[in-house]
């Protein structure tokens, strides 16, 4: 049996979608390398910071002197192309086994994705929805903003403290912080940014629940 860390005790557990639970990378990429070309931008650079935000957040990233009611119309067009391509989207690796894991468990899904394009991609993935789930309607901000996390957080009737977040991106990883929570990072882009704990994938991840309703989650080693 591998070596493991036990890296807390939580009440619930908030969950980003793309690069955590869902390889879309694929999708992603295809849709933004477009828009950069076409509009005139380096597409290499302009994926470096795709990842996490709102695509009109993105957007005002790359393009920091246009009108924001343009980021918000290519933004609509953004998220109906990336809601009918789903080639290419899977599971990220162990995320089935720890959806499963997790099914009777406080959990909600915090994504930057708007409802059809989470729907779609989970469905891709072949992945059960959350029953609670915060989704680009109903933020005001952005990640890195943590308005989504302390949302999740308050629907499932916890406070932030008592909270672990799953994500994968600079943004992501952002948002969890400031919302006042531990972050395990997912995957290669989370690496290099000092989350609480790492992992690969979602192979590395085992939860424990307590009988007083507890989550106790253990990384195991790669």
């Amino acid at each position: 049996m591998p070596r493991s860390e036990a890296i807390g005790v939580f009440k619930a557990i908030l969950l980003d979608m793309d690069g955590t639970l869902v390889n879309s990378d694929a999708v992603v990429e295809r849709c933004w390398r477009r828009w950069a070309i076409e509009h005139g931008l380096d597409p290499e650079a302009a994926l470096k910071v795709v990842h996490g935000r709102q695509g009109y957040a993105t957007m005002a990233v790359l393009l920091p002197d246009r009108p924001m009611e343009r980021n918000y119309a290519d933004n609509r067009v953004m998220l109906a192309e990336e809601t009918a391509d789903v080639e290419g989207v899977v599971p990220i690796g162990g995320a089935p086994a720890f959806m499963a894991a997790i099914a009777e468990l406080p959990h909600a899904l915090v994504t930057s994705a708007d409802s059809a394009l989470a729907t779609a991609r989970m469905g891709a993935a072949a992945l059960p929805m959350p029953a609670v789930r915060v989704t680009a309607e109903q933020v005001g901000a952005s990640k890195p903003d943590p308005e989504g996390f302390l949302k999740g957080a308050a629907e499932l009737g916890f406070d932030a403290a008592d909270c672990i977040v799953f994500e994968d991106s600079e943004a992501g990883v952002a948002a969890g912080r400031a919302a006042g929570m531990r972050v395990v990072g997912v995957g290669p882009r989370a690496a290099a940014l000092a989350p609480d704990a790492h992992v690969a994938d979602l192979t590395q991840v085992r939860v424990e629940a307590a009988e007083d309703g507890s989550v106790r989650l253990h990384i195991d080693e790669a």
